[in-house]
């Protein structure tokens, strides 16, 4: 293979998905290593009232004490926290996504209160935030801002859970043109038992439409609290519906476009619940350190082992990985906000990172819900019982891969609009399919982390082949799921790979501790890759001309040995040092 020096990183035009077609580098985006002082000092004063407020009343949050949740999410908007991305004129703070999502961080090392939080700062409060009237905006976002009031979000019923536009739950116009009375019912309603109002989503003549339905409305009521595996310290509720009387008024954006803001609104919900992974994440590891570092057995701390080693520098290194990827996503949806106030270009420029939203959830909830199983491991029979947090959050956290769109939906939702893309123009796709057989070889690296960069642009090259051969299926592509999957996950891993590796060859602290870090995670990495494309090969290509493309696409990989313990051991005692993740904000 040819052993070429990649081009200097330059400032190119970003777009959503296109860590898929530049080489590694080749743009700067937001890392944490750029956040403001004023960034920080929101992510301070979030954890400093988690910790504070939150965390010292878990008992009671875990028996549903909704009362105490209204009065905690009041506290909150005291300090602030829940009017970052409400425009001033209506009592907010109008900040940017980067400090929204660190906001988001700082509420998650406790489940049941993030799942409350996010509810009423995220998917219950952004709608009306971006698609309401600015009477709706009036009435409604100070007391949101502020926490006066509080919002929840309702979406899924009994029978349209993924498949959402498929709701019952009906509105009909009143006689005199006042109200719709609404009929049907919502399940699974975050914050359902004591909010003040809910963004419903319905149909009006069978058009998909959203309102804003408030607590005390005639023929509105709420059912019991559900009895849940996790998140115990939220309220989660059904809700019915019985003519209910909602004002006209209360009509959200247009009728007929009501799938505009749930869909718009979702991407959203999955950059946060992204967001609140990494809190969780850092918060788990922590856990898993402390338990390591003094847990005997055989005379010595178990942390001396190499197996009990491996799982805190792979938790370590995924860390580092999701949250490069989430704030270079908030960073660059802020670059295509700047100068922009009206809600739909605000929301033009989220929907234009909607591919990397996806990414974020699959791995945010994926990569969490792994190093909590991998800490409980080491934690032994005492992660299995109460008195330990992490059978606690073992359970709380279960629930992040159905919140915001199955994973499964996700995972369709990747490689869906990647192709779309490219059919509408907005996507150099078959551009760069055709580009691979040109290419006998690909630029090689040299220097810094040359294997590493390497073996990013090796899964790039790999995926777009995949696709290709993917793309032969034609319109029937879109039943096959399982290829679709396996396309996604090797988006997932590229732009891991590519986001973890830009922030750290721009990066000037800890230049040893960093490398590590990607060398751990790429080394993993690059083999998943290549063994979804694989995976997406053996699917779609018949006997007669599979062994030929597979050999092809082997020629696009290169195996790559890494001595893990050696790399290892370059993170392990930095997280023993810090006691937890130790590249703190």
């Amino acid at each position: 293979m040819a052993e070429q020096q990649l081009s200097s990183p330059v400032e190119q035009p970003d777009r959503g998905g296109s860590f898929l077609f530049l080489p590694v580098g080749a743009r700067p985006f937001m890392t944490p290593e750029k956040f403001s002082e004023e960034q920080r000092r929101f992510w301070k004063t979030g954890d400093d009232f988690l910790r504070s407020a939150v965390l010292p009343q878990i008992g009671r949050l875990e028996q549903k004490d909704n009362a105490l949740l209204r009065d905690l999410i009041a506290r909150a908007g005291e300090v602030g926290l829940l009017a970052v991305d409400i425009a001033e004129e209506f009592g907010g703070l109008a900040l940017d996504k980067v400090t929204s999502m660190l906001v988001a961080e700082s509420q998650s090392a406790y489940g049941g209160w993030a799942a409350t939080f996010g509810a009423h700062t995220g998917i219950g409060t952004l709608p009306i935030a971006f698609f309401g009237t600015p009477a709706q905006k009036a009435k409604f976002l100070p007391d949101l801002a502020s926490g006066r009031k509080v919002a929840a979000y309702a979406l899924s019923e009994t029978g349209s859970g993924s498949d959402a536009l498929g709701a019952r739950t009906t509105a009909r116009l009143s006689a005199d043109g006042k109200h719709y009375l609404v009929n049907g019912s919502k399940m699974w309603i975050t914050n359902g038992g004591f909010a003040d109002l809910y963004v419903v989503f319905l149909k009006i003549d069978g058009a998909f439409t959203a309102l804003i339905v408030e607590r005390g409305t005639p023929g509105f009521t709420q059912g019991r609290e559900e009895h849940k595996l996790g998140i115990r310290g939220s309220s989660t509720t059904p809700l019915v519906f019985e003519d209910a009387e909602v004002p006209a008024e209360n009509v959200l954006g247009e009728i007929g476009k009501g799938h505009k803001i749930a869909f718009n609104i979702l991407n959203v919900g999955r950059l946060k619940l992204a967001a609140f992974a990494i809190g969780g994440m850092k918060d788990v590891l922590k856990l898993g350190v402390e338990y390591a570092a003094q847990r005997k057995q055989f005379g010595k701390s178990i942390v001396e082992f190499g197996l009990i080693r491996e799982k805190l520098a792979r938790a370590a290194a995924q860390i580092y990985a999701n949250e490069s990827m989430v704030y270079r996503a908030a960073g660059a949806i802020d670059e295509a906000i700047a100068g922009r106030t009206e809600p739909a270009e605000v929301m033009a420029a989220i929907e234009e990172y909607a591919i990397e939203a996806s990414i974020m959830k699959v791995t945010g909830s994926e990569w969490l819900f792994q190093i909590i199983d991998e800490v409980l491991q080491i934690h032994g029979g005492n992660g299995f019982v109460t008195d330990y947090p992490i059978e606690r959050a073992y359970r709380d956290n279960r629930v992040n891969r159905i919140f915001e769109g199955t994973n499964e939906i996700n995972r369709l939702l990747i490689p869906g609009m990647i192709f779309k893309r490219a059919m509408k123009g907005a996507m150099p796709l078959w551009e760069a399919m055709a580009a691979l057989d040109a290419e006998t070889s690909f630029p090689s690296p040299v220097g810094r982390l040359a294997p590493e960069r390497r073996g990013a642009e090796m899964a790039k090259r790999e995926l777009l082949f995949a696709a290709r051969c993917a793309a032969s299926l034609g319109p029937s592509l879109e039943k096959r799921q399982e290829v679709l999957a396996a396309l996604a996950d090797c988006a997932i891993e590229v732009y891991a790979m590519d986001s973890m590796l830009g922030r750290t060859l721009a990066a000037g602290d800890r230049p040893a501790l960093r490398d590590a870090l990607c060398r751990f995670f790429c080394m993993e990495s690059r083999e998943r890759a290549y063994d979804r494309a694989r995976t997406a090969l053996c699917a779609v290509l018949p006997p007669e001309a599979l062994e030929e493309q597979l050999e092809r696409l082997a020629r696009l990989h290169r195996y790559t040995a890494v001595n893990s313990s050696e790399v290892r051991e370059q993170i392990v005692p930095a997280l023993l040092e810090a006691e937890g993740y130790p590249l703190a904000y």
